[in-house]
């Protein structure tokens, strides 16, 4: 397994060693040693989540107040178009976005860290996207920002087929920035 930094700062991506053969494949899918290693505690991370999308559902823009929240996120069948935006005032990268396809061929692992909104985007019939958190979801501390904000201008690849009704009714990123500076 190789870890390489993603474009906005402390985003780290775990590319697992696949080993193929006749009867299908082999890879690791997390290696706790690799992760401290790069900065990351292994042991905090408290809960594990799955989601199943269908083509072209969105679920996005989703983020953490107060101390923020690490993910761990991969896709586990199917792909989906995973998006970043830093939300981390005082960031060096703060505003940046940033894109990667996770899928059930490479089996990249995102390391999200605290602070940033992630969303993604179902580019198959069905994909299942599984997320190991560092803490316990507080609804209280739920942040999101509309996945069409004209802001950000993120240019998701496929129409949207699906997206909740709390993600429609999200806020603007120049709401969430002033709320943040604030």
């Amino acid at each position: 397994m190789r870890v390489e930094r993603g474009e906005i700062d402390d985003v780290l991506l775990f590319v697992p060693t696949q080993h193929r053969d006749d009867r299908g494949l082999f890879t690791r899918t997390f290696d706790a040693a690799l992760a401290a290693a790069h900065g990351l505690r292994p042991e905090a991370f408290v809960q594990d989540s799955q989601s199943r999308s269908r083509l072209g559902t969105i679920r996005a823009l989703h983020g953490r107040g107060g101390r923020g929240e690490a993910k761990l996120v991969r896709c586990a069948r199917g792909a989906v178009h995973d998006v970043l935006v830093d939300a981390r005032p005082g960031s060096p990268t703060f505003g940046r976005q940033m894109s990667v396809i996770l899928d059930d061929e490479t089996f990249v692992h995102l390391y999200v860290p605290p602070g940033l909104l992630h969303g993604y985007q179902a580019l198959t019939d069905q994909a299942d996207v599984c997320y190991r958190i560092d803490r316990e979801h507080d609804p209280a501390e739920d942040l999101a920002v509309r996945y069409d904000d004209p802001d950000l201008g993120i240019r998701w690849p496929l129409p949207v087929t699906a997206i909740s009704e709390r993600d429609l009714a999200a806020g603007s990123w120049a709401d969430l920035r002033a709320r943040l500076a604030g």
